[in-house]
């Protein structure tokens, strides 16, 4: 009975360590509704971690020909990445329609993106050291960036 009770320690020490790390960098948020009858709601709530481990496991050619196709907006991700950790808590945009609104933030280092019309509404956050793990990731994979 006494092992069973270590062993049973050792994996919730074990889950809960595991847990921790992958949630050390927080979480990635979309929320997606479409506003009508029989419409589509999306809600994904995935650890920040899974974006760095993805692009470590993507294969070369695919992150090859991503950098490729976004080599001229790499500095600018870069440059925008760095900034935003200069601006915890800012707000970037806010545009306020009849039929719509935008808004763009950063709370807490989270990078907020709402936008929200009649017929949709999208809700993104995500933690801003996930941009620059992109953008570190993009730039190695693109030759002579």
């Amino acid at each position: 009975m006494l092992l069973l009770g270590k062993v049973a320690l050792g994996l919730g020490a074990t889950f809960a360590l595991a847990t921790g790390y992958v949630f050390h960098e927080g979480t990635i948020r979309v929320d997606v509704d479409e506003n009508r009858v029989g419409g589509s709601h999306v809600h994904l709530w995935v650890p920040a971690t899974t974006a760095s481990l993805g692009l470590r496991l993507a294969p070369r050619r695919y992150l090859r020909q991503a950098s490729t196709q976004s080599r001229a907006y790499l500095p600018v991700l870069r440059e925008v990445s760095k900034e935003l950790e200069k601006y915890p808590n800012a707000e970037f945009l806010d545009v306020r329609q009849p039929s719509q609104h935008v808004r763009i933030a950063v709370r807490a280092g989270k990078l907020y993106i709402d936008a929200v019309t009649d017929e949709e509404t999208v809700h993104v956050n995500l933690p801003t050291q996930v941009l620059e793990e992109v953008a570190d990731r993009l730039e190695d994979a693109a030759p002579g960036v």
